[in-house]
């Protein structure tokens, strides 16, 4: 192949490498087209199947069918806005702004221009803050610019907006919000679009000196490429004492040093007010366990922090009463453990070891249901009952 004499081999092998990017860049916005962009999923006890929203680049739909609907009766009780699809001025103007910027990212890569790729890369940065920030506008006055007059349950200072990202309290409902499938292909999107301005040559005269540092572009583009997978990996999120409700028993959690979360491959959290309840959450499949992406415990010599229960000792103690009465505590190791357990006696744990414990209090039958015990605190209760 002849080359241009001011051009090398290696210059216009990164040169077209970062036009097959560019153009993948652009060409990964088409799948936004057909999946959601972003989702909200609400959580609660008369609910247990969940309901859900997705918001999709030209519309807003149900996870499920009839949730669009049954979100609407419910927003009606306590003065929500209805949510009309069709009166969203946004979901009209998303598609022609997608379009558009994938013609202008195929434009980029034809031309093979660094500056082209830089100016798409700034517009999209600009379109995904302000739409960003538009969505958290239109959240806030959906959850406080309400129909009080009309509306059946008033709790005053009340206000009911989702979270932009991450989980929230909302009376009784846990509201998960999460990017989409279509919200990781425009994040691809953007990191294929950053690194081919990374391969793209500062210019194509030998003149300037200016040359390319194969390693450093490979370095930056893996740094980048782990950067958005960190981005995306699913994590615990801090408590929420004294607002949060058990995901297993429903009762207020209160007490800082018997916390649990389970965390989902798809970042939804799950909040405990013990061990023992997690701990029958995830055997009786309250997620499937291919779904289960971490479990995490609050230390009971260290609240505030959360500790995986890989990684965790635990301690089996009827001198440390926990609040679903397994005598159930957590600690970040071994050594922790042993120290409580010299103090208060009992026995120290695996996390496996967990388990047998909760069979034993539960009669060897871990709860599979919401009517049925949750751990031995409720078994008692049903007893008594």
């Amino acid at each position: 192949m002849l080359l241009p004499a001011a051009i090398s081999k290696k210059e216009f092998i990164m040169n077209r490498n970062s036009k097959v990017l560019m153009a993948i860049a652009a060409l990964l916005l088409i799948g936004v087209y057909f999946v959601p962009i972003w989702q909200i999923s609400l959580d609660a006890p008369q609910y247990p199947e969940g309901l859900g929203l997705e918001i999709w680049v030209n519309t807003v739909d149900g996870q499920n069918p009839h949730d669009l609907n049954k979100i609407n009766n419910l927003n009606h009780y306590i003065g929500m806005k209805t949510i009309e699809p069709d009166a969203i001025a946004e979901l009209k103007i998303m598609p022609v702004l997608i379009g558009l910027m994938i013609v202008l990212g195929l434009i980029a890569a034809y031309s093979g221009k660094r500056s082209l790729m830089i100016g798409w890369l700034a517009l999209f940065a600009i379109l995904g803050i302000v739409g960003l920030y538009d969505f958290y506008l239109w959240e806030y006055d959906y959850g406080h610019n309400l129909d009080m007059e009309h509306a059946i349950i008033k709790i005053p200072g009340m206000s009911y907006q989702p979270p932009l990202l991450g989980s929230k309290q909302l009376l009784n409902f846990t509201a998960t919000s999460l990017p989409g499938i279509g919200g990781y292909l425009m994040a691809a999107s953007a990191l294929a679009g950053l690194i081919a301005i990374f391969l793209a040559p500062r210019s194509t005269k030998r003149s300037t000196g200016v040359k390319t540092n194969e390693n450093t572009v490979q370095k930056a583009a893996a740094i980048l490429l782990l950067s958005l997978l960190w981005a995306c990996n699913p994590a615990p999120e801090a408590i929420r004492y004294g607002e949060a409700t058990c995901a297993r028993c429903k009762m207020m959690i209160m007490d800082q040093e018997f916390g649990a979360e389970l965390v989902t491959t798809k970042g939804k959290i799950y909040t405990f007010d013990s061990i023992e309840c997690l701990a029958a959450f995830y055997l009786a499949d309250g997620v499937p366990h291919s779904d289960v992406h971490s479990m995490w415990i609050t230390p009971f010599n260290n609240p505030g922090n959360l500790v995986e229960v890989s990684d965790a000792a635990f301690l089996h103690s009827a001198g440390l009463p926990s609040p679903m009465g397994m005598n159930l505590s957590g600690y970040a190791n071994r050594t922790d453990a042993q120290q409580m357990q010299t103090q208060y006696g009992g026995n120290v744990l695996a996390w496996e070891d967990v388990f047998t414990i909760l069979d034993q209090k539960t009669g060897n039958q871990p709860a599979q249901n919401s009517e049925k015990p949750c751990c031995g605190g409720c078994a008692a209760e049903v007893a008594t009952n």
